[in-house]
């Protein structure tokens, strides 16, 4: 009996340490899997920070009233769920722990970060990865002004949808940002944004000019300074006197 258990405690053990090794990328696909949802009843909002900054937030609407959401004239969103108790009838997605990212079946969300970035009147969602210079491009919306009660509702791009995470047939809270087509592919879409700096500084590739071939200050027409005496006749060598 001591022996069957400690061959059972042994197996368990490998068995961890089997999974603990697994690459993030594996085991995350291996333990999540997603469900489509009515993308009506959710709104991707960005909300003002400060002066300049953004947070990203997931509002879902459960039940159809009251509104957890309501547009203003402005273009702006007021987020009417804070006037009420909005539980059972609205669900909040604040941070990491409510949403991330999921490309080409796997989960990303221990690479990728979402983050929002302004240029000019224009917000763009990203997902960002540290050991990749340049973002994916995930959603973007207009800003028509910026007032610290009001959001800004983001339109997520081409093929980009919000699916559910599911473990093991059992549908979970989290939120995914998904895209069907695999992260490294993605990637190779990005393109410099216009306000990169680096791209700014060197900006676009032009085609090398011919030289100036009818301009006596071609440098292919005047001889160098040390080669200038060649061409002009014998050259005077100097004579040593060989003694014994």
């Amino acid at each position: 009996m001591s022996r069957t258990y400690l061959q059972a405690i042994g197996l368990t053990g490998a068995g961890l340490v089997t999974l603990a090794v697994l690459p993030g990328s594996i085991a995350a696909r291996a333990l999540f899997d997603t469900k489509p949802l009515d993308q009506s009843r959710f709104a991707v909002l960005a909300q003002p920070v400060g002066d300049h900054k953004w947070k990203l937030l997931v509002l879902e609407q459960i039940k159809r009233r009251p509104l957890c959401w309501t547009p203003r004239p402005d273009g702006l969103i007021d987020p009417s769920l804070n006037n009420f108790d909005f539980s059972g009838i609205c669900s909040r997605y604040l941070d990491s722990n409510g949403y991330s990212l999921r490309s080409g079946g796997k989960d990303l969300s221990r690479r990728f970060s979402l983050r929002l970035v302004q240029s000019g009147d224009t917000l763009h969602l990203q997902a960002m990865d540290p050991d990749q210079a340049m973002p994916i491009r995930v959603g973007s919306a207009t800003v028509p002004s910026r007032d610290r009660n009001g959001f800004v509702k983001l339109t997520l791009n081409d093929a980009w949808t919000l699916e559910r995470r599911v473990y093991q047939g059992r549908t979970l809270s989290h939120v995914y940002f998904s895209h069907p087509e695999p992260v490294n592919r993605l990637l190779a879409k990005s393109e410099p944004s216009s306000n990169s700096p680096g791209f700014t500084r060197i900006g676009s590739p032009t085609a090398p000019q011919r030289p100036d071939r009818t301009s006596p200050k071609s440098s292919q027409e005047t001889p160098p300074t040390n080669l200038a005496h060649l061409g002009k006749g014998p050259i005077r060598l100097e004579v040593i006197p060989y003694r014994r």
